[in-house]
């Protein structure tokens, strides 16, 4: 309200500027003033975004979170909201370290593109010659390639052992347990997504380039994209000073109790023992620069032939169709490429990918065709920070507009795992 005002007084103020320059002498005439310029579209857009978490903010959905939104190469919104520890005083920053969860599987696949293109992998390379004890009923493991990993297409059920890997069992005694399940379909016939097994393709470009795996990301990927807090691993996210702790809240007894409150849980390790698939810590700077480079705008790091490989579809996601529908009702189409997720939303291409771990969620999203995208980083899980995404998705498109983030109902729905 106050920038429409001042734009009003200034607006008064050019006009008076300008009467009095025409009917002053040529020399020593006053110069009119600049008109307050309105704000462009891709403002007031913008404006919309942060007043809807504002106000998101005040529903208890959230205890810290950080947005960032870029566009043409530049970051043209990047804002933390909230604190890094409910019930304390430290803000988030720009620099605050968050869990990313399964956007880490793009960090994995960006790391295959970069092998692929340099001669140093295949994508038809068998699985197995990476992780020698995985087992799948009948054989079928013979017949898995590293495409079919970053793809998710092992033929597993979804999210196939998660609850052992959760349980604490290490991923090698997980590999050869695979070979007692059921799978839904041949290698290669269908989209099931996993974590586990996905995190193969990590042991894949170890082996190519004969280093670890963190340092690799850290050498290829955010060193020279300028990630300068990203990590792999709890304790690199832990022993900085500025992370955001997890939050969980009892779910209601009823559903129309009040939200439990969240409290602070431990870091959750598990999930760090599959690096490939969720391996990854990042601050909302990080993650800007990881967006710019998914865009196409450090082609020196990665060039637009591994972008276009780790990008493109392979495997129709019926299941993520109609998941994602609830917060993004424009959703035609999913597809699974490598490590990234790819909808017609809208009548353009998203592509896309969501994270979900104890305590912490992450979502990226961006429309190569407008080279614009938005990451989003929270220390909680709730249905609303999974709406933020697609209302800049639905903004950006001049899709109609909608209660997007519920804030007339103001109610918390815990999201499911991505």
């Amino acid at each position: 309200m106050g920038r429409w005002l001042a734009f009003l007084l200034l607006a008064g103020l050019t006009c008076l500027s300008a009467a009095a320059a025409k009917d002053g002498a040529d020399a020593g005439a006053p110069t009119p003033l600049t008109p307050f310029a309105p704000l462009s579209l891709e403002e007031s857009q913008l404006d919309q975004l942060d007043d809807a978490i504002e106000r998101a903010m005040q529903s208890g959905d959230f205890v810290g979170l950080a947005v960032a939104v870029v566009r043409d190469g530049e970051t043209k919104f990047l804002k933390t909201y909230g604190v890094t520890e409910i019930g304390g005083d430290k803000a988030v920053t720009p620099n605050t370290l968050f869990r990313i969860a399964s956007l880490s599987k793009g960090f994995a696949s960006s790391l295959a593109g970069l092998a692929v293109s340099e001669g140093k992998l295949s994508l038809d390379a068998p699985a197995i010659d990476f992780a020698p004890t995985l087992a799948l009923s009948g054989g079928a493991e013979k017949s898995l390639t590293l495409a079919h990993l970053l793809s998710q297409r092992t033929g597993l059920p979804p999210n196939a052992y998660d609850n052992l890997l959760e349980a604490g069992v290490p991923p090698e005694k997980i590999l050869p347990q695979y070979r007692k399940v059921k799978p839904i379909c041949g290698v290669g016939r269908c989209y099931t997504y996993q974590n586990v097994t996905y995190d193969i393709a990590g042991r894949a470009v170890s082996a190519a380039y004969g280093e670890s795996y963190a340092d690799l990301v850290a050498m290829r990927l955010f060193t020279p994209l300028g990630m300068r807090t990203a990590s792999i691993g709890s304790a690199s996210l832990t022993q900085t000073g500025d992370w955001a702790r997890p939050h969980l809240r009892d779910r209601k007894k009823s559903r129309d109790a009040p939200p439990n409150p969240w409290h602070v849980v431990e870091v959750k390790e598990p999930y760090y023992g599959v690096p490939a698939a969720g391996g990854v810590n990042a601050s909302i700077t990080d993650m800007t620069q990881w967006l710019k480079a998914q865009l196409g705008d450090a082609p020196e790091v990665l060039s637009p032939a591994v972008l276009d490989l780790i990008h493109s579809p392979q495997v129709n996601t019926p299941s993520e169709t109609r998941r994602m529908r609830s917060v993004m009702p424009n959703l035609a189409s999913s597809q699974y490429a490598y490590g990234w997720r790819v909808y017609d939303y809208g009548g353009k291409r998203v592509i896309a990918h969501g994270g979900s771990v104890d305590g912490y969620g992450a979502h990226i999203a961006f429309i190569p065709d407008l080279n614009a995208g938005i990451v989003v980083l929270a220390n909680t899980r709730s249905r609303r920070m999974w709406s933020i995404a697609p209302m800049f998705l639905d903004l950006t498109l001049s899709q109609p507009r909608r209660d997007w983030l519920a804030l007339e109902g103001m109610d918390t729905v815990f999201a499911g795992s991505q």
